[in-house]
């Protein structure tokens, strides 16, 4: 608001004090809608591709039941408490299961959970049965297409501010110019007593 005096009509304004002012809208403008159009055409962009990943990714892979065979021996000690705790929360077992495929398989697995042999637990596995990641769900792939849609948000309103700022550098310099001009008519001896002004 404090840049709205730029437009009364005032003899002590400059040509660059209303460019400025000009400048500013324009900016505040673009970084409001442009910034929202692209976040918004971003998001709705991503969210397509990433539910068709889901649907993809839902028809490839599949929940079998795995049946422990044995625990495995743990991991030397790790001294990073993160690390230690993820490896303690997913025990790695020796598990055997049969693809949806029909194929038998047997390895090492992690166990979501504390198991003893003989336990079963579900994992993620192919068409030929071996093991893959859990599927992506659609709340994870919405959540991302909106974590892409405010960050093209931002990016749009950082690179207008940026263009704001170098446009607003230029005109300083212009306004100086013309004020070094402006002094350079006065003369050196403007101002000074006894100089005769």
């Amino acid at each position: 608001m404090s840049g709205l005096w730029r437009w009364r009509r005032n003899p002590l304004r400059r040509g660059t004090d209303l460019a400025e002012a000009w400048l500013a809208l324009a900016a505040a403008l673009l970084i409001v809608l442009g910034g929202a159009a692209a976040g918004w055409a971003t998001a709705r962009t991503a969210d397509g591709v990433l539910q068709e990943a889901v649907r993809s990714q839902l028809a490839e892979r599949h929940l079998v039941w795995a049946q422990v065979d044995r625990l495995l021996p743990h991991p030397p000690v790790d001294p990073d408490p993160e690390t230690a705790t993820r490896r303690d929360a997913h025990r790695r077992v020796l598990a055997n299961w049969r693809g949806v495929d029909g194929s038998r398989h047997i390895g090492p697995v992690a166990a979501p959970r504390p198991v003893e042999p003989g336990d079963r637990f579900r994992i993620w596995t192919d068409d030929r049965g071996r093991i893959t990641p859990r599927p992506m769900d659609t709340s994870t792939a919405s959540s991302h297409a909106v974590l892409a849609g405010l960050g093209t948000g931002a990016l749009v309103g950082a690179v207008v501010e940026g263009g704001r700022r170098l446009v607003l550098w230029q005109l300083m310099r212009r306004r100086y110019r013309a004020w070094d001009e402006a002094w350079e008519r006065a003369g050196q001896d403007w101002g000074r007593a006894g100089a005769g002004s």
